[in-house]
C-alpha cells in the first residue's frame, strides 16, 4: 500500500469498540457454542436413556404384572431416541434440533411408559409409581441446559399427561388427588423457575463471556497497533529503525545458523539538505515519502526488506547469493530514484532532480564477525559513494585501501597523530612568475604509521573527515604553521587547506581566531584554500564562516578550480584573493584545444579581478607557458620541491629560483 503525505499513524487508547444491539446478542447466543451443547445434550441423553431403562428393575417389582409391555416400551424408546439423536450428530445437526429431539423423546418415554403401566391390576401400586413422572419433568428443566421454552413446553405437555392419568384413576380419595396434583404442580412450578434463572444465569454468563472477549480483543487489537506504531516511521510508513534493528538480527542468526547470506544496503538522499532549505519542510516530506514509496516498489522483486533509517537515510535488507546479485539491487535502488525525476533545481553538481548515494556490503566468512560490523561496512561504502559524486553505487570491498579494515586502523592512528607525533607538515613554496622569489607558502600535512611508514594524503585525509579527526587536524595544522613560519616571520604568508567539514562547525573562526590570538600572527599572513569539490554545499553557514574568517584577515583561496560544478557559482558569491588553477588543465596544453580552454579559464579569472596561480609547473616549458599567460604565481616541482620546515629555512636563502631568473630568448 503505497504511503502518502496525509497518511498518519494514529491511534484512540480510550475508543469503545462497537457493541451489537440486544437482538443480536441473542442471535449470537444462539449460536454460541453449538458443538459444546450438541456434546452436553448428548451425552446427557445416554446417561437419561440408561437411567431410563434401569427403571425396568423397579417395573418388575411393582407392576409385575405389564412389566414385559413397559420394559419393551422402554427400551423401543431408548433404542429410537438413541439413534435419532447419533444420526442428528453426525449429520452436525444445530443444537436447537438436537434439543428439541431430546425434549421430545423424554415426553415420549414419560407417556410411552406411563401408558402400558396404568393397565395393571395393581392400582394401588401404580397410584404412587406414577409420580415419578416429576423426575421426567425435572430431567427437562435441571438435567439438560434446554432453553426456557423448551423446557416449559415439554413440562406442561408431562403435567397434563400426569394429571390426566390421575384423573382416570377409578374413585380415590379426592386427598390422594389433591395431594399428588398439588406436588406435581408444585415440582412444575419450581423446576420451570429454577430452569427460567438458568438460562438468565447463562445467557449472563454468555454476556460477561462476549465482554471479556471484545475486550480481549480490543486489548489484542491495541497492541497490535502499538506495536505497529513503535515499529513504523510516521511519515513514509516504512520499518523504523528499532523495526528494521530486529530483522538484521533476524537476518544475521539465519546467516550464522544455516549460512544463509544477506546484503546490507544503506540509502541516503543526495543534497537533502539544501532541498529542505529551499523548498521547505513540507515538500521535504513529500519528498522523503516519494523516495520511500519508489524504494519499496524497486525492492519487491527481491522481496527485500526496507525501513528508514534516520533523517533521509533508508536501509534495505535481502537475501542475496552473490556479489553480482548485490550490486544489481543496489544500481536498481539508485536507478529507481533518479528515473523518478523529482525536481531539485538548487543543486551546483550539475544534476537537477532528486538523487540518492548508494553503499552496499555483503556477508562474507562467518568466523569472528559481529553484527554491527555489516552495518559499518555498508556506512563506509555509502561515504565513498557520496566521495565520489554521488548518485552512484558503492560495494564495500575489503581490498580498497579507501573502505577496507586498513582505513579502520588509520582511524585509530588519526586519535593518536598528535599526541605520538606521527603527523607533521611540508611546506611547498609560491613563487611570482616575475620576480622569482617566494610570496607564499602551501602547508601539505605528512601521516606516518607507528612502525615509520608513511601514509599517502589521499588515503588519510578521507578518513580523517569520514571521522571528524579532520577538526583537531586541522586546529593543529594552523597552530603549527603558526609556530614554524609565521611567528619569526620566515615568509609572508602561509596558505592551509581547510575541509568543508571544518566551515561547517560552529565556532570554527572563533577557534581560529584563539590561535591567532595565541601565537600572537596577524591573520592576513595566514591563507585557507577550499577545494571546489562535490563535498562543499555552499549554504548560509558556510557563507558566513567564511565572512567572519576574512573579517580576521585571513585570505580566501579557491583551490582545484575547473574540478567541480559549482565554481562560477562560488566566484560569484565569495571575493576570492587567489585562484588555484587545477594542474589537469596545465598538463592539457599539449594540445591545442586543451591550451584554449586553460587561455578561457584564465580570462575567466582574470575578468573577475582575483590572482591566478597555477599548481602543477613541472617543467621548464610549462614555466614558459606560464609567462605568456601573465600568470602571477606558480607552484609545482619544478619550482620548489615540499619539505620540512627545518630544511625549508635553510633553503629560503636562495629565494629567487634559477629556473624563473632564466628569460626566453
Amino acid at each position: 500500500m503505497k504511503h502518502t503525505l496525509a497518511d498518519v499513524v494514529e491511534i484512540d487508547l480510550h475508543a469503545e469498540p462497537p457493541r451489537p444491539a440486544s437482538a443480536e446478542l441473542r442471535t449470537l447466543y444462539r449460536k454460541d457454542g453449538q458443538n459444546t451443547r450438541r456434546q452436553t445434550t448428548r451425552q446427557g441423553m445416554w446417561i437419561a436413556i440408561a437411567v431410563y431403562l434401569l427403571f425396568s428393575i423397579t417395573d418388575i417389582l411393582l407392576v409385575p404384572d405389564v412389566a414385559h409391555y413397559t420394559i419393551a416400551a422402554r427400551f423401543a424408546i431408548g433404542s429410537i431416541a438413541f439413534v435419532l439423536l447419533e444420526m442428528q450428530v453426525r449429520l452436525n445437526t444445530s443444537a436447537d434440533i438436537i434439543d428439541g429431539t431430546c425434549a421430545t423423546a423424554l415426553v415420549v418415554a414419560y407417556a410411552g411408559w406411563l401408558y402400558p403401566s396404568m393397565m395393571t391390576a395393581d392400582t394401588q401400586s401404580i397410584s404412587y409409581y406414577m409420580v415419578f413422572g416429576a423426575i421426567f419433568m425435572m430431567s427437562v428443566n435441571l438435567f439438560f441446559s434446554f432453553k426456557f421454552r423448551l423446557s416449559l413446553v415439554a413440562s406442561v405437555v408431562i403435567l397434563l399427561i400426569f394429571l390426566a392419568a390421575l384423573q382416570s384413576f377409578p374413585p380415590l380419595y379426592p386427598s390422594y388427588k389433591l395431594a399428588f396434583g398439588t406436588f406435581c404442580v408444585s415440582c412444575f412450578v419450581f423446576t420451570s423457575y429454577v430452569n427460567w434463572k438458568l438460562n438468565r444465569e447463562r445467557y449472563k454468563v454468555f454476556l460477561n463471556a462476549f465482554e471479556a472477549k471484545v475486550q480481549h480483543n480490543e486489548a489484542a487489537e491495541r497492541g497490535k497497533a502499538l506495536l505497529r506504531l513503535s515499529n513504523t516511521d510516521p511519515l513514509t510508513g516504512l520499518e523504523n529503525r528499532r523495526a528494521i534493528d530486529q530483522r538484521l538480527r533476524n537476518y544475521w542468526d539465519d546467516w550464522q545458523k544455516s549460512g544463509k547470506s544477506f546484503a546490507t544496503i544503506l540509502i541516503d538522499v543526495d543534497f537533502f539538505k539544501i532541498y529542505n532549505d529551499c523548498y521547505g519542510h513540507q515538500e521535504g516530506d513529500r519528498c522523503l515519502v516519494l523516495v520511500a514509496n519508489a524504494l519499496e516498489d524497486s525492492i519487491k522483486p527481491y522481496n527485500g526488506s526496507i525501513g528508514r533509517y534516520g533523517g533521509e537515510e533508508f536501509i534495505v535488507l535481502a537475501r542475496m547469493e552473490t556479489r553480482e546479485q548485490v550490486a544489481d539491487l543496489a544500481e536498481a535502488v539508485c536507478r529507481t530514484v533518479e528515473k523518478m525525476g523529482l525536481l531539485h533545481q538548487q543543486r551546483r553538481d550539475g544534476v537537477s532532480i532528486v538523487t540518492v548515494s548508494v553503499g552496499a556490503s555483503f556477508t562474507r566468512s562467518q568466523t569472528g564477525t559481529k553484527l554491527e560490523k555489516i552495518i559499518h561496512e555498508a556506512d563506509r561504502a555509502l561515504y565513498t559513494a557520496k566521495a565520489n559524486g554521488r548518485n552512484c553505487v558503492k560495494l564495500f570491498d575489503p581490498n580498497d585501501p579507501q573502505s577496507s579494515d586498513e582505513s579502520e586502523n588509520i582511524a585509530a592512528l588519526l586519535k593518536i597523530a598528535t599526541d605520538q607525533n606521527l603527523v607533521s607538515l611540508v611546506y611547498q613554496p609560491i613563487r611570482n612568475v616575475s620576480s622569482g622569489k617566494v610570496e607564499a607558502v602551501e602547508a601539505l600535512m605528512r601521516l606516518k604509521m607507528l612502525d615509520g611508514t608513511s601514509v599517502p594524503p589521499n588515503l588519510f585525509i578521507p578518513v580523517a573527515e569520514r571521522t571528524g579527526a579532520i577538526l583537531n587536524l586541522g586546529y593543529w595544522a594552523i597552530r603549527t604553521v603558526c609556530r614554524e613560519l609565521l611567528v619569526d616571520n620566515q615568509v609572508c604568508v602561509v596558505s592551509v587547506n581547510v575541509s568543508p567539514i571544518q566551515l561547517k562547525t560552529p565556532g570554527f573562526a572563533t577557534s581560529v581566531a584563539a590561535i591567532l590570538g595565541e601565537t600572537g600572527v596577524a591573520g592576513g599572513r595566514l591563507a585557507f584554500e577550499i577545494t571546489e569539490g562535490l563535498e562543499m554545499e555552499m549554504n548560509s553557514h558556510i557563507l558566513r564562516c567564511i565572512s567572519d574568517l576574512k573579517m580576521l584577515g585571513i585570505r580566501i583561496w579557491l583551490d582545484d578550480f575547473g574540478t567541480g560544478f559549482a565554481g562560477l557559482s562560488w566566484l560569484r558569491l565569495i571575493d576570492f584573493d587567489t585562484v588555484k588553477i587545477d594542474r589537469s588543465f596545465l598538463h592539457d596544453c599539449g594540445t591545442p584545444r586543451g591550451r584554449a580552454m586553460l587561455q578561457d579559464i584564465i580570462g575567466l579569472v582574470r575578468n573577475r579581478g582575483h590572482k591566478i596561480l597555477v599548481e602543477g609547473v613541472e617543467t621548464d616549458e610549462q614555466l614558459a607557458l606560464m609567462r605568456e599567460f601573465r600568470i602571477d604565481q606558480v607552484q609545482g616541482f619544478h619550482v620548489g620541491r615540499p619539505a620540512p620546515a627545518e630544511d625549508f629555512q635553510r633553503n629560503l636563502a636562495a629565494s629567487t629560483h634559477p629556473a624563473l631568473l632564466r628569460r626566453p630568448a
